[in-house]
């Protein structure tokens, strides 16, 4: 079968036409990037990982009443994902201090904030994504007041959901990014949490010992990017105990059968 059109192709994920109007295919590719992709590199498995865990939190997140672009997950890299026009606004939800928030405030990573913070940078690559007040979003229209309340609304609401979902698991969830899009119906649109939610944009510590289970062991030369990802899906059973996991490196799967 051939390869439907490619729509856009970012640092993690690239985007196909889907099958019906109105949809997309989401493929998710191993590469890794750090620092505005000053620093790449890829982490075997990744893309399959990140489609399994950003499946699940979206599957759930759906079930509590949070309109997602997502429709189903197709094979081990790829997803079903409804169209929609994105919002030029990264949403950073912070519970605990780390990253840019302690090289920007002098905090000391680990520090737990008093309240969740919520912060927003303007999505463009050549500027470095940088860091924008609300006054920024109004004044130059990048999305509606009233569409920011509900992307205000909607980020405490995932961040109340995936904190306990994560705990649960011995998972301290520190921070991450979201994304959200215009789901468009003629004239009319509304917010939906679009992209993915996987260890590429969360930070995950783990409760006991405060090990990284996230990009930053790619960020930091920590090593062992694969085996933490695998734990993260382990620990929220998308994993078996003990399994073979080269399964997820669909191409070292492909060699070890022949085909």
């Amino acid at each position: 079968m051939a390869r439907r059109r490619q729509i856009y192709e970012g640092k993690a994920k690239i985007l196909y036409e889907g099958p019906e109007p109105g949809t997309l295919i989401q493929y998710f590719k191993d590469d890794a990037t750090a620092f505005n992709a000053q620093k790449r590199g890829t982490i075997n498995g990744k893309g399959v990982l990140n489609n399994r865990i950003s499946e699940h939190v979206f599957t759930l997140l759906g079930n509590i009443g949070v309109p997602t672009h997502f429709i189903r997950r197709l094979n081990m890299r790829e997803q079903l994902i409804r169209q929609v026009e994105i919002v030029p606004i990264e949403v950073i939800v912070r519970n605990v201090a780390a990253g840019t928030l302690s090289k920007r405030l002098g905090i000391e990573e680990g520090t737990q904030l008093p309240r969740t913070l919520i912060e927003y940078c303007y999505k463009d690559d050549a500027l470095g994504d940088p860091l924008v007040a609300e006054e920024h979003i109004a004044c130059f229209n990048w999305c509606s007041q009233d569409e920011l309340h509900d992307i205000q609304d909607m980020a405490i609401r995932i961040n109340d959901f995936m904190s306990g979902m994560f705990a649960a698991v011995g998972i301290r969830l520190i921070d991450f990014k979201l994304e959200f899009g215009r789901l468009w119906d003629g004239d009319y649109s509304r917010i939906i949490l679009a992209d993915e939610i996987s260890p590429d944009g969360c930070r995950l510590w783990d409760m006991t010992t405060n090990e990284k289970l996230d990009k930053d062991r790619f960020r930091r030369d920590l090593g062992g990017e694969v085996e933490a990802y695998q734990e993260v899906a382990r620990r929220l059973g998308l994993l078996p105990e003990g399994g073979d996991n080269a399964v997820l490196d669909l191409e070292t799967h492909r060699k070890k059968k022949g085909s």
